[in-house]
């Protein structure tokens, strides 16, 4: 697929601007590694060792798999070297004929015994184990999708919204009793519609335990919705890539505490979505939401989004802290998460997936504040209408900013996306430790 070739061109030519003469990507259990599915298209457990002079070598756990999914120029299988991964970067090495004093980058988060195995078996070369090197780059790449991959998600996010819009109706109907009816609600539809399944476990949190950012347990056989605020967190997987969005369900009766913290949350997600484009730094928005938060005396405890792709968290980065310095680049995508929590009142989090255009933003789901029967608004400070409960002016017009980016609680987004264009391969990536999006 010319997608994949595409890729690995642009890593040979980094390659190649910083003398690396192979790099080796490993994915095993305990250490995942979604660059060997971004760059081959075969899904998991298998070593790929990619050379400075055009060579992918695929060394799968798997060989009949990879020979069904893998992109690439040769497959080896990993029982030709004792299913060792020494073994198997030395082997290919070998055959490929790399020549003696050549750098070979293993990944960076290799364990320092194994380092050492590595080094001693490849004594005739310069191995290289570091932070930052072939893997931030690797990471910059990934952080701005493709043509292909913004198709691909768009396809997870529009399975995404058909389900938030069976899970609203089967909440109005009565038809979702408890945490877990709604958690094996999404996985069903999601494998009905012909995804891989959810991206992470779903996170369904009825009243007394949405306090949590992430429920533990992630879901139980207890009531879902009950009488407050309730969270559902869930994203689907479609070839690969996953789709994160959050709803807030407000059932029965509402405190007026709990309505000032609703509209605390959608004044911050409003807020926030304008500093999403091209050009602004990531820590933009968050700066601001914590700046409204503040003032109300209340404080967030998470990063306000993070990127998405082969992985729930990848770059960029969306959080305010020093070391952030991510900028937004089209064809970056991205989550919206604002949330605020009390141990007393519960938790509130509205959370959407964006992605950066060259003019602007667009809304890819349409996640939103769902309220149920008698949660119907009450003002925060008296007995007028809360301001949460209307339609924001943002849902009923098109913004000139961006293309099709509805509010959260207006009709789902139904412009089509055009080509995202990718930053070049020469781009330096941002020095944060962009591992932890928290």
């Amino acid at each position: 697929m010319e997608a994949y070739l595409k890729r690995r061109a642009e890593l040979y030519t980094w390659m190649a601007r910083n003398s690396v003469s192979v790099v080796v990507l490993e994915d095993t259990e305990g250490r995942r590694d979604p660059g060997i599915r971004y760059f081959t298209g075969h899904p998991s457990d298998a070593l790929l060792v990619m050379t400075i002079t055009g060579h992918a070598v695929l060394c799968p756990w798997d060989e009949l798999m990879a020979h069904k999914m893998a992109n690439v120029d040769v497959i080896v299988p990993y029982t030709d070297f004792g299913r060792n991964p020494v073994a198997a970067v030395r082997g290919i090495a070998e055959r490929i004929g790399v020549p003696t004093r050549s750098r070979i980058e293993i990944p960076g988060v290799t364990p320092y015994p194994l380092f050492l195995r590595y080094v001693e078996a490849l004594l005739e070369y310069d191995v290289i184990c570091r932070e930052g090197g072939a893997g931030r780059e690797i990471e910059r790449m990934r952080s701005i999708k493709d043509a292909a991959e913004i198709e691909t998600i768009e396809k997870a996010c529009s399975i995404t919204d058909a389900i938030i819009n069976l899970i609203e109706k089967q909440l109005k109907g009565g038809k979702i009793k408890t945490e877990s009816d709604v958690a094996l609600l999404i996985e069903r539809e999601a494998r009905a519609a012909g995804a891989e399944g959810t991206g992470f476990e779903t996170l369904a949190a009825g009243p007394e335990r949405s306090f949590g950012i992430h429920a533990f347990p992630p879901y139980t056989a207890s009531a879902f919705p009950g009488s407050g605020l309730s969270i559902l967190d869930f994203g689907i997987k479609y070839r690969g890539y996953t789709s994160d969005v959050t709803l807030t369900v407000v059932s029965g009766d509402v405190t007026p505490a709990q309505e000032k913290q609703l509209a605390l949350v959608e004044k911050a997600y409003q807020a926030a979505l304008e500093l999403y484009k091209p050009g602004v730094p990531t820590r933009a928005a968050p700066i601001k939401v914590d700046e409204i938060f503040r003032k109300a005396k209340r404080t967030m405890p998470h990063a306000l989004g993070h990127g998405i792709g082969l992985e729930a968290h990848e770059g960029p980065a969306v959080r305010n802290r020093e070391d952030n310095d991510w900028v937004y680049e089209p064809g970056m995508v991205v989550t919206l998460e604002p949330g605020l929590y009390h141990p007393e009142h519960g938790g509130c989090r509205l959370e959407n997936d964006v992605l950066i255009t060259e003019n602007g933003y667009r809304l890819l789901t349409n996640s939103r504040i769902i309220r149920l029967g008698a949660a119907a608004a009450v003002s925060p400070d008296a007995g007028e209408p809360a301001e949460a409960a209307k339609t924001p002016k943002s849902a009923k017009t098109e913004r000139k900013r961006g293309t099709a980016t509805d509010s959260p609680v207006a009709k789902s987004p139904s412009g089509k996306t055009g080509k995202a264009k990718a930053a070049g391969s020469g781009k330096k990536a941002p020095s944060a430790d962009n591992t932890d999006f928290f």
